[in-house]
């Protein structure tokens, strides 16, 4: 895309998961939207856990499951539409699970790996969003409870950043 014109360089891509190579990384954007360490590092175990397993299904010589483009694009209007409450299509036979127990079982492939890279316990976080609701639905309380006054969701946001663990306080929770 370089190349052609599209784009100067490659931070212009505005995909969900794009290369950076400046870093030699791959940048996830659906952080962006995490309001606390406790939930930013349970994403982060995710997304780290799950590069390592795509990548040992690749040098196992196995395909990596994939699903069509429309598919994908439905998937992602689902939860943004439905949150964790969403039904997404999960194969290309268009079985569809509740996110809820898709994640679930996705977890429970993980937890192996997640104990290898030492992130078991931030992966567990997971779990804990599943059970206890994410930032959205916090949000859209507040939200509710302020007649749409979205400044009370910043305040909200910005209480909840505050009153919650440092980074040393929530990696010291975490223990050893």
């Amino acid at each position: 895309m370089v190349r052609t014109g599209v784009m100067a360089d490659s931070t212009e891509v505005r995909w969900d998961i794009r290369p950076a190579p400046r870093w030699g990384t791959v940048e996830v954007r659906a952080c962006d939207g995490m309001s606390t360490l406790p939930e930013l590092a349970a994403v982060a175990a995710l997304v780290q856990t799950l590069v390592e397993h795509f990548s040992r299904e690749l040098d196992e010589g196995r395909p990596l499951t994939t699903i069509q483009p429309w598919f994908v694009r439905e998937n992602k209007w689902r939860a943004a539409r439905y949150g964790l409450d969403a039904t997404v299509i999960v194969d290309r036979a268009g079985t569809q699970r509740p996110v809820r127990d898709h994640l679930r079982e996705t977890l429970e492939r993980l937890r192996g790996i997640a104990v290898e890279l030492d992130c078991s316990r931030e992966l567990e976080g997971i779990e804990r969003i599943l059970s206890d609701g994410a930032s959205y639905a916090r949000q859209l309380l507040v939200a509710e409870a302020a007649d749409g006054d979205l400044r009370e969701v910043v305040r909200h946001l910005v209480r909840e950043f505050r009153a919650g663990p440092t980074l040393r306080d929530h990696l010291a929770s975490l223990g050893g």
